[in-house]
């Protein structure tokens, strides 16, 4: 039998970061960077949709990304922020599909006139702009580098501002680490984009949900990298004992995790086993794993 691997240790646990809930509704980040939090959260949004405000100082102009939620408190509070920032709406960006970061996003278009930009043309809209690897979006002197990071779902976007940090979207979360979730979800597609982004060097990581992460944002792309190795090793090494499904797997893996959190775990632990056995490490059939001999 295999020997248990050892998890890696989150570099984020000293950091001294808000408690979940405990997050500011309104913050600015950085000379450019305001960052508006969703009234929407949940075991899987932590505590919320992070709504990013991109403007450069003095510009009039903002852009906004991942509008999140369908929610009128949202809004209001969005309106608010630009109201503080003395900004119109430029364009809205988002970075993937997914309802909690996407579905206001057509009825902002039409309440500020402004619009949509995305990887996927259903989600930019037929009059929309449609984002790719590299693109840069430049609005009222604000130049975004778009860089394409499939993996958490196929249309998933990053967005580097030129302060130096990368709007990770759900690529990287503030807590915890992303669901890659079979078959949306692409891990060996989610690794790569993950190197990439450890190669841009940013000096820090805003996501999608959960907190900035400003101290150290080269370790918590390395602690992600080691994580992702973690768990496929875990399956294998649970495998050891016996064929089984990806919810058998998840069962014995997740045990001490929040029950709430294990059909997330599976269609991760699906996307994991989709890799290994690509990589001839398992055998995966009709549903089962098996360790080959």
């Amino acid at each position: 039998m295999s020997d248990r691997p050892a998890a890696p240790v989150d570099p984020r646990t000293d950091w001294g970061l808000p408690a979940p809930g405990g997050m500011p509704p309104v913050a600015a980040l950085d000379e450019v960077t305001t960052r508006v939090l969703a009234p929407n959260p949940s075991p899987m949004t932590l505590d919320g949709t992070n709504t990013y405000l991109l403007a450069a100082p003095a510009s009039g102009v903002a852009v906004v990304v991942d509008p999140g939620p369908e929610d009128v408190e949202h809004l209001r509070r969005v309106e608010a922020a630009l109201g503080a920032l003395d900004a119109e709406v430029g364009l809205l960006v988002v970075t993937h599909h997914h309802h909690d970061h996407a579905a206001a996003a057509a009825g902002w278009s039409l309440h500020f006139g402004a619009t949509v930009a995305a990887a996927d043309r259903e989600l930019a809209g037929p009059d929309g702009r449609l984002l790719a690897d590299g693109d840069v979006v430049d609005v009222a002197g604000l130049a975004l580098e778009v860089v394409a990071t499939p993996g958490h779902t196929a249309d998933h976007v990053s967005l580097r501002t030129p302060t130096g940090a990368v709007l990770t979207g759900d690529h990287v979360l503030g807590r915890g680490t992303s669901v890659v979730a079979h078959p949306d979800g692409n891990l060996a597609a989610y690794l790569h984009s993950l190197r990439r982004t450890i190669a841009l060097g940013p000096d820090a990581l805003y996501p999608g949900h959960g907190p900035e992460l400003t101290v150290d944002a080269q370790a918590v792309l390395r602690y992600y990298a080691e994580h992702r190795a973690f768990r496929q090793a875990q399956l294998v090494a649970a495998l050891d004992e016996g064929p089984a499904t990806a919810a058998q797997l998840v069962a014995r893996i997740y045990a001490d995790v929040d029950r709430r959190l294990w059909p997330a775990a599976e269609a991760s632990t699906r996307a994991a086993l989709e890799l290994l056995h690509a990589r001839g490490e398992i055998a995966w059939h009709d549903g089962v794993a098996t360790v080959l001999p």
